[in-house]
């Protein structure tokens, strides 16, 4: 999600960066994929990094190699220079993108579609009503992650208005305000509360389950420019399938991720990623998470937002590209109960 500061850095870089020619990479190179962390994270969006790992892309043929930056904004900026050949952003950065002209990007797959979020409060706040009056961390004002709270607040029958919305940034930032009593309650992924030291006089107001049945939103995918697709397609599928591969098999067995998590993260405590496992049953992306369903409504609903409210949104079909997805499916076949392969 975006700052003010950082929503003007990001079109500024994109729109510098459409000035020069993309480099591509040719097939006998790596294929670089962007990620936003700098270690393994603790959502099933760590399968990226677990692919490279364990196996998984060089097992279908294709040498991925992690690039790694702090930011959306840079992740894009590194994409357009040519200095990889795919980037996992949020979607709301997608559309920013497209609509500031950088209209050559194309979401092929989303390997966690929705992050695990939840709302933690104090332990005073027995329900969403409670939230009436009580101070709300939000990263600002009419940002996406406060569009989306005050969307999963109605769904569930309270309502975000009546409360005093503050503007504190970054999650980690919000869930060392709640710690500190600064506010009453914010949004946070499982990950980020999972890790938290001491959470003495708070709990889980909405389980990350009941945020997503609430809000079932894609929030992101992972983009390739065009010329990406129509020079290195074959580069692209593999890593799609790949990635789907290793969905299904954390889906299949949670140990696997826990096993496979302690291996890249070595200081972790087990205890804290044998917790984590079993919340994200309902997580992975094992159809490549691009159902056109969602992506539609996600788009739809972000158009709403005050963050788009001067900014089009372009049809679902200017901005994602199915056909990669569809080829690893036809493959590795469509498996049901998690992701639609919706078309």
């Amino acid at each position: 999600m975006f700052t003010t500061s950082l929503k003007a850095l990001f079109i500024a870089i994109v729109v510098a960066s459409l000035a020069a020619v993309p480099v591509l990479a040719q097939s006998d190179r790596p294929f670089r994929l962007i990620v936003t962390h700098l270690e393994p994270p603790l959502v099933p969006n760590s399968v990226m990094d677990l692919a490279v790992t364990l196996g998984y892309f060089e097992r279908e043929g294709v040498d991925v190699e992690l690039v790694r930056v702090q930011q959306t904004p840079s992740a894009l900026a590194a994409l357009q220079a040519g200095e990889g050949e795919m980037a996992n952003i949020g979607v709301d950065a997608l559309l920013l993108a497209y609509a500031s002209g950088a209209d050559d990007l194309r979401a092929v797959t989303s390997p966690n579609t929705s992050l695990p979020f939840l709302i933690a409060s104090k332990d005073n706040i027995a329900d969403v009503a409670d939230l009436a009056g009580a101070r709300f961390g939000v990263g600002r004002i009419g940002s996406i992650d406060h569009s989306l709270s005050n969307l999963v607040l109605t769904e569930l029958g309270g309502d975000l208005d009546a409360s005093q919305v503050v503007s504190l940034g970054q999650p980690n930032v919000r869930a060392q305000a709640l710690i500190a009593g600064q506010i009453d309650a914010t949004t946070l992924s499982i990950g980020t509360w999972a890790s938290l030291p001491d959470i003495t006089g708070l709990h889980i107001l909405v389980e990350a389950a009941d945020y997503y049945a609430a809000a079932p939103l894609v929030n992101k995918v992972n983009v390739v420019p065009q010329t990406v697709l129509d020079t290195r397609f074959d580069e692209v599928v593999a890593v799609v399938r790949a990635l789907i591969r290793i969905s299904r098999d954390m889906a299949d067995d949670p140990k696997k991720w826990v096993e496979a998590m302690e291996r890249v993260l070595p200081g972790t405590d087990r205890a804290l990623l044998e917790g984590l496992a079993p919340r994200f049953a309902t997580s992975w992306a094992v159809n490549g998470g691009m159902s056109a369903q969602d992506l539609r409504q996600t788009s739809t609903w972000m158009q709403q937002t005050e963050d788009f409210s001067a900014i089009s949104v372009p049809p679902l079909a200017d901005w994602a590209d199915f056909r990669a997805v569809d080829a690893a499916l036809a493959t590795l076949g469509i498996e049901d109960g998690l992701d639609r392969a919706d078309r």
